[in-house]
């Protein structure tokens, strides 16, 4: 017998039928001898609504009350879906994060998971209960409900089957897979059969929406194998496992973009020590995420500085910087939301030169400007006009080959 956690997207539980078809392939898994853990996201469109009632109501929000809102979606996914199953005669219990509880810290809408207490589920799945869990939900020390930031519910199945050392983890989605570039743009696009804990990280980090970025943090830690899966037919899917010598001979793996950035520039800043830390520390006190940074070289005693933050985030970002410009004595700051992040990705990147020229003039060719460049030793990023982001990512996936029929010729 084997603990299987399944994990089910907001559009495998988009519909009541959907909720059924759901409730089918768990009660399949169940009746294979299996235990079976079912963590599951709002209903499809459930949380954009929601978001956008709080929007309505003000414009900036008490993030504890926004997370006592937004986590409502879930417990309607849990209880229709506990319902279900009990109606085919099975035992099921629904589960909300704070029943359990899944404990976190107290950074509402972007909380980290502490620890989860598996006493109640464990007595339940002796007593042969298939457990539903409300994903994206915690709870605080202080009792506060919490969330888990957007694709939490991912990050939530990953944890429970850490916590419970799960035999294998099923994240359900909308895709039966994890492909080389979104099938969107590039119809050619190859499906992997696995990818390594550290490719997946940074295609997470780069905007691929397929799996949460904490939800493969706790993967590598916990040496949990992910199995991404279409809800929608029972082909097999991608592996997140441990790197092996097959994804080392690769060069690049895949190509991810992003759009949900934004480009925050400050002009003239006073190039001397400790003003680079009165910038940022205001953004990270306000749990804004910063990720790429360019100093330009300084000039007069002046240097400009250019960075990037989520576009969710940039009305409150720019205003802090606005405050904080003033306060460095720096001559202004400009914003930019029309910006993208295109990135190609691949752990053979580590043992193979030329990857970057090739980047650069493969977008040169097609006149797209680069404004920033970021590396690592598995990932190069560029931040480029947002209307060139589908050309990049076309002309991209050709130059390195990434298309099924190149694939196959290998």
């Amino acid at each position: 017998m084997a603990l299987v956690v399944q994990k089910y997207g907001g559009t495998s539980v988009g519909t009541i039928e959907r909720i059924r078809n759901v409730a089918r392939r768990v009660a399949r898994t169940y009746d294979d001898g299996n235990d079976v853990i079912v963590v599951v996201s709002a209903m499809a469109g459930e949380t954009n609504k929601l978001v956008a009632l709080a929007n309505e109501m003000c414009e900036f929000p008490s993030e504890r009350e926004y997370d006592v809102l937004v986590s409502t979606g879930e417990q309607v996914s849990i209880a229709l879906l506990a319902m279900c199953l009990q109606s085919m005669g099975y035992k099921a219990k629904s589960y909300c994060g704070f029943q359990i509880p899944v404990v976190t810290d107290s950074s509402f809408s972007k909380a980290r998971i502490e620890k989860i207490d598996d006493k109640k589920i464990r007595e339940d799945l002796k007593n042969g209960t298939i457990i539903v869990v409300a994903g994206f939900q915690g709870i605080d020390h202080e009792g506060n409900i919490t969330t888990l930031g957007r694709g939490g519910s991912d990050t939530s199945a990953v944890a429970v089957a850490a916590g419970l050392k799960a035999d294998v983890c099923e994240i359900f989605t909308d895709v039966d897979g994890i492909y080389t570039t979104d099938p969107r743009i590039v119809p050619e696009a190859s499906k992997m059969d696995k990818v390594s804990y550290d490719e997946m990280l940074e295609m997470a980090s780069l905007g691929s929406k397929v799996l949460q970025i904490r939800s493969v943090e706790f993967a590598k830690k916990y040496g949990v194998v992910v199995h991404v899966r279409s809800s929608f037919n029972d082909n097999p899917g991608t592996l997140v496992m441990k790197e092996d010598a097959d994804m080392e001979a690769v060069l690049v793996s895949g190509i991810t973009y992003n759009k949900d950035e934004a480009k925050i520039s400050v002009f003239r800043v006073p190039d001397k020590p400790g003003i680079a830390s009165q910038i940022f520390s205001p953004l990270s006190h306000a749990n804004i995420t910063v990720d790429m940074i360019i100093q330009n070289v300084s000039h007069e005693g002046f240097t400009d500085l250019t960075f990037t933050v989520p576009k969710a985030d940039y009305k409150k970002a720019i205003k802090i910087v606005e405050e904080t410009a003033k306060d460095v004595g720096a001559s202004g700051v400009k914003g930019d939301e029309s910006i993208a992040k295109v990135s190609i990705v691949g752990v053979g990147m580590r043992s193979h030169s030329g990857v970057a020229s090739k980047m650069f003039q493969t977008l040169a060719q097609e006149g797209i400007n680069i404004h920033m460049i970021s590396t690592s030793e598995i990932k190069i990023s560029c931040i480029i006009d947002s209307k060139y982001t589908e050309l990049a990512v076309r002309v991209l996936h050709e130059a390195f080959g990434l298309a099924k029929k190149d694939i196959k010729a290998e």
